[in-house]
């Protein structure tokens, strides 16, 4: 049988920029992560993954890539990266990184290779290069950054960037491309990666030239289909390793033609993410994620944050408790208190539910989003093509904090983004000797979910419409109070964990506990 270490796997992802600082210039970097290789694994994870790695201006953090096949000078070296597969691996952690398919970098070589040789050219066949009409772009196309998609050049052809202006877009029509993506695949898994996340999965196939069709011009058109069938075939060759999808779609039909047996091992639930603190809102969410991956055979996953949203701390603690994309609600009123105390519990209800669970480095310390770092600080381009009106993913990009009880609390060289003068009582070291704290909540919570939980089902249990309550396989169960008041739990032999204080035979409000 083959390896299905994903299925129920706990996967930390490490945003390299802000996780440690090895070298003292304030940016992380791989000696930084190796160093905090066995902290990740007291924590209990089974695997690492790392946001692009490669060489890039930075134009996006990283998502702009230059050379998919070697390393950010900033970052390290292909040699230390080697060594941190290997260390990890010793460790038993795995590896999973990010492939960028949609785009590149402007300084990428087929780019620059595409503007010097012309209109035309076999070159810019790569790239979606196109004339103008009546004087501006081909189409009316806008970026999701903000702005206009396309970008004129020297010679007045226009070029398409679904993201800023430094990120041209693939043409995956072009059989070099193809190809191409194909042998970074291989390049990595070589090297001994063990996934492979697809940044902006859907968004790959694209018609600039077509009449409304009824169909979105460049989301989830069916041609995508065929590109992770190809690239199923290529990890299928390596035992063990998997590819995961950065899908975000509202038709569960849709979604669930990647997890079909042939294309992508798993993808990433954003319902779950998005969803607001509320009973109702978050069963059906469980509901449908269950129904939708249960008859093709995958894996679903419980994601509370990653480096593009808001953190869950600040986002519970807030009167409107969802997510999207177009409304981070910077600026809205948010009670840490209560965000911790929902924070806690929606870390027990995620690593409950069967499949696999994602933890953003930082969400087992409890760090808020960091929402007043100085406009002249910002470096999330979303700032500038918003007209400085959004501002952006950089408040949850804010880097770790590890010791001391004051800036930069054991990272390394004064962050590449200023952290708050009252994160003291967060770091590592601080949480480590509190047996309450947050961080051991995580660890222990990893600990009973490897022996507990994982991949499997579970069976719902009626305790109430503000309470989420369900068994797993293995006895144990799972209470959530939504409500306000307190609630009766069900017979129990033992409390095995719980996210807060409880009073007897009472769970309090926002409150979760795991029961045998």
């Amino acid at each position: 049988m083959r390896e299905t270490w994903w299925r129920g796997a706990a996967i930390y992802q490490v945003y390299l920029r802000s996780f440690a600082d090895g070298n003292g210039d304030g940016l992380g970097d791989l000696a930084g992560l190796r160093s905090r290789l066995a902290y990740l694994s007291d924590l209990g994870i089974d695997a690492i993954w790392l946001n692009p790695w490669y060489p890039s201006p930075m134009s996006d953090g990283g998502y702009d890539v230059a050379d998919y096949r070697s390393i950010e000078p900033v970052f390290g070296t292909l040699a230390e990266a080697e060594k941190l597969i290997q260390e990890a691996h010793d460790l038993n952690i795995k590896i999973i990184i990010d492939v960028v398919p949609n785009h590149s970098s402007d300084q990428n070589a087929w780019f620059q290779e595409a503007l010097a040789a012309g209109p035309g050219s076999a070159a810019r066949e790569r790239f979606w290069f196109r004339p103008g009409k009546d004087g501006g772009p081909p189409n009316d196309w806008q970026s999701i950054f903000g702005g206009p998609a396309w970008t004129q050049v020297a010679d007045g052809e226009w070029y398409l960037h679904l993201f800023a202006p430094e990120q041209p877009d693939f043409n995956w029509n072009s059989d070099a491309v193809r190809e191409e993506f194909l042998d970074v695949l291989r390049f990595w898994f070589d090297r001994g990666v063990d996934g492979i996340r697809i940044d902006s999965a859907a968004v790959l196939i694209k018609d600039p030239d077509a009449e409304p069709d009824g169909l979105d011009p460049y989301t989830d058109r069916d041609g995508v289909h065929e590109i992770y069938r190809e690239w199923r075939q290529v990890s299928d060759t390596y035992p063990g390793r998997f590819l995961i999808g950065e899908v975000w779609l509202p038709d569960q039909e849709r979604f669930a033609r990647y997890l079909r047996p042939d294309e992508l091992h798993t993808a990433f639930n954003f319902d779950f993410l998005a969803c607001p603190w509320d009973a109702s809102a978050l069963r059906r969410v469980i509901d449908t994620t269950l129904a939708t991956h249960v008859p093709i055979g995958a894996p679903p996953t419980w994601v509370l944050s990653n480096h593009d949203v808001t953190r869950p701390v600040t986002r519970y603690g807030r009167p409107d408790t969802s997510f999207a994309h177009d409304d981070r609600k910077h600026g809205m009123v948010s009670d840490r208190d209560l965000g911790i105390r929902r924070a806690r519990a929606a870390a027990l209800l995620a690593m409950a539910l069967p499949g696999g669970v994602y933890v953003y480095q930082g969400e087992e310390l409890g760090l808020p989003e960091v929402e007043d770092i100085p406009d002249n600080l910002l470096q999330d381009p979303i700032w500038a093509r918003s007209g400085n009106t959004d501002r952006g993913r950089d408040g949850c990009r804010v880097p770790v904090p590890w010791s001391g009880d004051a800036p930069p609390y054991g990272y390394g060289g004064e962050p590449w983004l200023p952290q708050p003068a009252d994160w003291g009582p967060l770091t590592v070291e601080a949480q480590e000797p509190d047996a309450t704290s947050m961080l051991n909540l995580y660890r222990t919570a990893l600990r009973i979910r490897h022996e507990k939980l994982g991949d499997g089902t579970i069976t719902w249990v009626p305790l109430g419409d503000e309470v989420l309550a369900f068994t797993r396989e293995s006895g144990l169960t799972c209470v959530v109070n939504l409500g306000t008041e307190p609630v009766r739990l069900p017979e129990h032999q033992q409390i095995c964990l719980a996210s807060g204080p409880v009073d007897g035979g009472l769970l309090p409000a926002d409150t979760a506990v795991w029961l045998l």
